[in-house]
């Protein structure tokens, strides 16, 4: 090339160099080829080679117009501010997602479009973008469907009544939607096993309407009442079924995660059919024989047409989950998304088998004398006689009924470690028990805090669960920061007795008892208590101990807690009853019925 052409073409793009001294002539053979492209200047001004729809080189933009950069520049401006602003958009649960980048062939009026104004016509798609074509599904929010599926009596309502109490613990709006209690609403409780035959045609197509039904009820609650994950709790068998289920909620953009319980363990399934469904609303003033009876033949009718997840070669493409016999072991398909993988998380430490776990306060500490927040203050002489209590509680509880002493679970801080050491047993401390972090308030009384901080003591009376003391935590980075700890009392088999703090013990008491997050930060939790909490298969029992400690603090907590707020009524140790919580209500469904198998 002359010096003249290349004066010509300038110093800011790189030109074809068709005629370039030296050049094989396989080289020139592949310039030749060229023929059937078109040149576009990208944002640096670089001219790109492009193939035109007639085949022919397209010398239009050969030699870029160096006043065409600065438009290149401003709407890649604009292309980076409409994507930041869909970044600020997406909240703080994850719920909001960006639009789904079309697949289809992205159709342009000219064929010299820029390539900016191309990757606009990708990224925010035009209503005529589809004209002709299936219109793609836009993931418009991150709504979420756990379908579940399995045989009734394999523990699928236990599952998914704690998967939904998990997700709302960690603050996202989740809820079951159970076929079995949209049944008994509108057709009442008297199925027999031969309504649940699959060559029963009038039962099959009642069911399906029933499922339809429910559907209907738990998309609206998704797309109209702001929920972001529902558990859709039936039996769906059949592929045929799941595929209507996984078809209809497509249709609203909604995504599918299947979830299966698998049980090969028969001992499992029979002792599920008795401490279960002997109290399902579909047998209540049955004779419990007859009722065991009815509920293995409707397994039997299920199980003539059951299929398993995967079998059939469509569903590969499919999320979905199986967890077998309880969780001993789990195979996973397709899982993607942050709140699968916590879905994963969890039912990788769960199992449905019986146990205890005790909930308590440390003893009085000097400061919840003085009224002071935080610090790691030793305990008071009543916070002394409060550990001795609890040591000879668990001698009653364990020892003296010929049973092991529970896993012993406190924090870090002083007063929590002398309240169980007189517990003859190994105590795993966790910081991550520590009470809530006051920052710059540790030390100060509430009265101090309103005087020499005012603002401090409004915003938190405002939102006491999301306000987070200056330097300090608030009661969402508790739970959050709580949360392997739950996961692994998840995974103990065995007792455990957990001693720490207010914050701690009310956020623990949470989640087991369904109490939502906006309650939880006024929970009165009292001193020289035991919270026993029993969980179930549909809830959680509790009963609250009270270990009758001479105590002049008079059981309460530094701060106000409104009226009405304390969770149970206590019982001395002379004489024990069992009081169920009032939260646990949230486990029944609307009608205040157990739920069961569709």
């Amino acid at each position: 090339m002359t010096e003249k052409e290349t004066d010509a073409v300038g110093d800011d793009v790189n030109p074809v160099q068709e005629d370039r001294e030296g050049d094989s002539s396989e080289q020139r053979q592949m310039n030749n080829q060229n023929a059937s492209s078109e040149q576009i200047p990208n944002a640096s001004g670089v001219v790109r080679i492009l193939p035109t729809n007639n085949g022919s080189l397209s010398l239009e933009n050969m030699q870029p117009d160096m006043r065409n950069r600065g438009k290149l520049q401003e709407q890649f401006a604009r292309l980076t501010t409409e994507r930041w602003n869909l970044r600020r958009n997406v909240s703080f649960n994850n719920i909001s997602a960006f639009p789904a980048m079309p697949t289809g062939e992205i159709k342009a009026s000219s064929s010299n479009l820029s390539l900016v104004e191309k990757f606009q016509a990708a990224a925010i798609p035009t209503s005529d973008s589809h004209q002709g074509t299936e219109p793609e599904p836009v993931f418009m929010t991150k709504k979420l469907v756990v379908v579940m599926v399995g045989l009734p009596a394999r523990g699928k309502s236990y599952i998914s009544q704690a998967l939904s109490r998990y997700l709302n613990w960690l603050g996202y709006h989740a809820r079951v939607f159970n076929v079995g209690s949209m049944r008994r609403k509108l057709l009442g409780t008297d199925h027999k096993a031969k309504f649940f035959d699959p060559a029963n045609e009038e039962g099959s197509m009642l069911r399906w309407q029933l499922a339809l039904e429910t559907m209907n009820d738990m998309t609206h609650w998704l797309l109209e009442d702001h929920g972001n994950v529902a558990v859709f709790d039936a039996t769906n068998s059949t592929y045929e079924r799941r595929q209507r289920v996984y078809d209809s909620l497509q249709e609203h953009g909604i995504r599918v995660l299947f979830l299966e319980s698998i049980c090969t363990d028969k001992s499992l399934v029979d002792r599920n059919i008795t401490a279960t469904k002997m109290f399902s609303p579909d047998y209540v003033g049955h004779d419990p024989e007859e009722a065991v009876m009815d509920f293995k033949n409707r397994i039997a009718n299920y199980e003539k047409a059951y299929e398993s997840l995967g079998r059939h070669p469509d569903e590969n493409d499919y999320s979905y989950l199986q967890t077998i016999d309880a969780g001993k072991r789990l195979v996973l398909n397709e899982i993607t998304g942050f709140i699968q993988g916590k879905i994963v998380s969890y039912l990788m430490n769960t199992h449905i088998m019986p146990r205890t776990i005790y909930l308590s306060r440390h003893g009085e500490s000097k400061w919840n004398v003085t009224g002071q927040l935080g610090g790691d203050p030793p305990l008071t002489e009543r916070g002394k006689s409060y550990a001795f209590k609890l040591a000879e509680f668990i001698n009653e509880e364990f020892l003296l009924q010929g049973k092991e002493l529970p896993i012993v679970w406190s924090s870090q801080l002083r007063r929590t470690r002398q309240t169980v050491e007189m517990i003859p047993t190994v105590n795993v401390c966790w910081r991550a028990l520590n009470e809530i972090d006051a920052g710059k308030c540790e030390g100060m009384t509430y009265d101090e805090i309103k005087k020499e901080m005012p603002e401090v003591a409004a915003a938190r009376k405002k939102d006491k669960l999301r306000y987070r003391y200056p330097q300090g935590e608030s009661y969402v980075d508790v739970i959050q920061r709580i949360e392997p700890v739950i996961l692994e009392l998840e995974r103990q088999r065995e007792p455990v007795l957990i001693v720490a703090h207010n914050a701690i013990i009310r956020a623990i008491y949470s989640y087991y008892m369904g109490v939502s997050q906006e309650e939880c930060p006024n929970l009165d939790i009292p001193l020289h208590h035991v919270f026993k909490i029993f969980p179930r298969a549909y809830k959680c029992d509790c009963e609250l101990i009270n270990l009758q400690v001479d105590n002049i603090y008079n059981n309460k907590t530094p701060e106000d807690t409104p009226k009405g707020n304390s969770p149970l009524q206590p019982s001395s140790r002379d004489d024990l009853h069992t009081y169920v919580s009032t939260h646990f209500e949230a486990m029944l469904d609307a009608h205040g019925n157990v739920l069961a198998e569709d």
